[in-house]
């Protein structure tokens, strides 16, 4: 993956697309060439690799970035189990390895970032650094409020579209257009790639993402010993990025002020960066936010290149 500065990398404007082992399944991935360290990103929960079109295109080429599609999601392999962050921490690790991959950067969105600090706790040799983009901890949830309600709450949308059928790729597509999700962001050619690709078929489409594997998946957030274990444990550089905004324009953060105490008493040496203007979708695929991702992986391959 690396390149010297004689032979610069080539400037794609599509990534090469492939299959790779994960543990016992196939992954299907993403990989923008570049030089320097090596970038590994995990999406969300029902997303796929095109969550990093964004950042991809904004290193233009600086770095390598490979981007994957965690089992049960885009093109993945969708068995009927296991699911969990262990587990997906396993096919990332196999990933790395099959692409021979040393210490790398691992960028994870939402539950990516859950996934992310699973990789540094199993795998500690494969990890240069972490960032945590809008993930990676407990998110608030209210007092009074029991935490399997305000999740199904917060995520009913998602799971729910994953059992209906569209007339047409198009259709899904405006439908997502339309929806205040993206509201103040001009609708970009990274949106119109990312939400073309989450569903399958040629007349009507499904969403690609299985439904058992993301109901699975959801409960390990019901595990917070597990993930303050792993948050414990990280040695490595870890620079957390925070929305100012939900899922929605307006809804209080997932990461609120308060909650960044609770998790640097678990990672005293993290960097905190707060985006104000974004929501927990348009940190990734919004211009700006796509920008700040991809700047803060230049400052970590800073700190971590020999």
């Amino acid at each position: 993956m690396a390149h010297d500065s004689q032979n610069p990398p080539p400037l794609t404007t599509r990534e090469a697309r492939g299959r790779v082992p994960g543990d016992s399944i196939q992954l299907a991935f993403g990989f923008w060439p570049g030089q320097g360290s090596p970038v590994v990103a995990l999406h969300g929960l029902t997303a796929s690799y095109l969550n990093f079109i964004g950042v991809a295109e904004s290193l233009a080429g600086r770095l390598p970035l490979l981007s994957l599609d965690l089992r049960g999601r885009g093109d993945s392999d969708k068995p009927a189990g296991p699911y969990g962050f262990v587990q997906h921490a396993k096919d990332v690790a196999a990933a790395m390895r099959s692409f021979a991959l040393g210490p790398s950067i691992l960028v994870g969105h939402s539950m990516g970032a859950f996934i992310a600090a699973a990789v540094a706790h199993q795998f500690p040799e494969l990890v240069s650094a972490l960032l945590l983009v809008d993930g990676g901890y407990v998110p608030d949830r209210g007092s009074g409020v029991a935490p399997d309600v305000a999740v199904n709450a917060a995520l009913l949308e998602r799971v729910t579209q994953l059992r209906e059928t569209y007339p047409s790729r198009q259709a899904y597509v405006a439908l997502w257009r339309a929806k205040p999700h993206m509201s103040g962001m001009d609708w970009n050619p990274w949106m119109q790639a990312f939400f073309e690709y989450e569903v399958a078929g040629d007349g009507p489409v499904k969403p690609k993402a299985y439904e058992a594997g993301v109901v699975a998946d959801l409960s390990e957030g019901m595990r917070p010993d597990e993930i303050i274990a792993r948050l414990r444990s990280l040695r490595v550089p870890v620079i957390l990025m925070r929305a100012g905004h939900g899922f929605l324009p307006g809804q209080p953060p997932l990461f609120p002020d308060e909650r960044l105490a609770e998790i640097r008493a678990l990672v005293p040496h993290i960097e905190d960066r707060r985006f104000p203007a974004d929501t927990h979708y348009t940190i990734m695929l919004g211009p700006s936010g796509a920008s700040a991702v991809a700047t803060a992986l230049l400052h970590l391959s800073a700190r971590v290149s020999p």
